[in-house]
């Protein structure tokens, strides 16, 4: 099969005469393991939440030659795109050439999982190109995503504050035990730090590997909180409780993982110098996302999001390097559209 590589929009649009699928796959805050030792038998278990900020788009569809562009930056995850096109061909038999474009993608590493909602956005837009039946946990398993945590699974199809229950045994994504809408008024404040990434890999594995077990009552108390504050409070629009459990989870887990990242509960300074300021001068649950660097404070209303970052800016406590957004959180999932004739 004879397989092309176009870097040129004008190029790649020859690619599409048949028509192609788009797929908008948003990114996602971790917000923390409940039990990642397992004390009781079951590892892991996350809560996490879907965001309508940065965001992984993929156009996909049948072609005359294989192609596969992506802009000069993106090349490392068009590589990986172009690996989960063949793991795709080999599971399900369909070799029908195709044409495949990133338009843009999640940055790598940074705790917003950029390598789920790659593989997912891609899987969905083969699987709706060509017609094949396979659902959301299905594409992950067979793309060996969701493999520790669910909820950029369940985060892909449903959206909105996830928790799921832990692997299952057979190593297929996490069952999902509960999903809740956050409250329309809440808002985020991402903070990012471009300069770094977070642990990933071999890395990630052997940090795992060298961390002293998570203790059951740690763990008994961040179940507690998910429970009954993180939960309740987002359900019923009660901020305080919500932002209160949420900062305690992630104080835990942070002490928790801090030798991981040489000794502090985030792996960027400058997003911790930020948020602990943020949490000092507000009302605000704040944290960092699975590994990092990207960093996050939950506040109640727009207003007190950007009124807070303008307080901290003019306190000179953001660093030139970061990238700040207030945004909103996403209670649906990625969106597929179908361009095909006659689709």
């Amino acid at each position: 099969m004879h397989t092309e590589f176009d870097t040129g929009v004008a190029a790649a649009s020859r690619s599409w005469p048949f028509g192609r699928v788009q797929v908008h796959a948003p990114g996602r805050l971790h917000l923390g393991f409940l039990d990642p030792a397992g004390t009781l038998g079951r590892r892991f278990g996350s809560l996490g939440l879907v965001i309508d900020g940065p965001q992984t788009h993929v156009e996909l569809g049948p072609a005359c030659a294989d192609s596969f562009d992506a802009p000069a930056r993106d090349q490392d995850a068009l590589a990986r795109a172009r690996a989960h096109v063949e793991t795709l061909r080999r599971a399900t038999g369909c070799r029908t050439p195709l044409a495949l474009r990133l338009r843009s993608v999640l940055p790598a590493h940074a705790g917003l999982g950029s390598g789920t909602q790659l593989a997912l956005a891609v899987g969905s837009a083969f699987c709706a190109a060509f017609d094949i039946p396979l659902t959301t946990p299905q594409l992950a398993f067979a793309l060996g995503r969701g493999a520790r945590s669910g909820v950029g699974v369940a985060g892909f199809e449903k959206g909105g504050l996830l928790v799921d229950g832990g692997p299952r045994a057979d190593g297929s994504p996490a069952a999902l035990l509960a999903r809740v809408d956050l409250p329309a008024a809440w808002r985020v404040l991402l903070v990012l730090d471009p300069r770094l990434q977070g642990l990933s890999g071999a890395a990630e594995k052997a940090a795992l590997a060298r961390l002293a077990p998570l203790p059951r009552a740690a763990a008994a108390d961040i179940c507690h909180e998910v429970l009954m504050r993180v939960l309740p409070g987002a359900a019923g629009a009660e901020f305080e409780p919500f932002a209160a459990g949420l900062t305690h989870i992630q104080q835990l887990l942070g002490e928790h993982f801090a030798p991981a990242q040489e000794g502090r509960g985030f792996a960027s300074e400058a997003v911790e110098r930020l948020l602990r300021w943020v949490a000092r001068n507000s009302q605000a649950g704040i944290g960092q996302s699975s590994w990092g660097p990207t960093g996050f404070a939950f506040l109640p209303s727009e207003a007190q999001a950007h009124a807070v970052l303008a307080a901290a800016r003019a306190a000179g406590v953001v660093d030139a390097g970061l990238a700040v957004q207030v945004i909103r959180a996403r209670n649906q999932g990625a969106t597929v559209s179908d361009q095909r004739a006659g689709a």
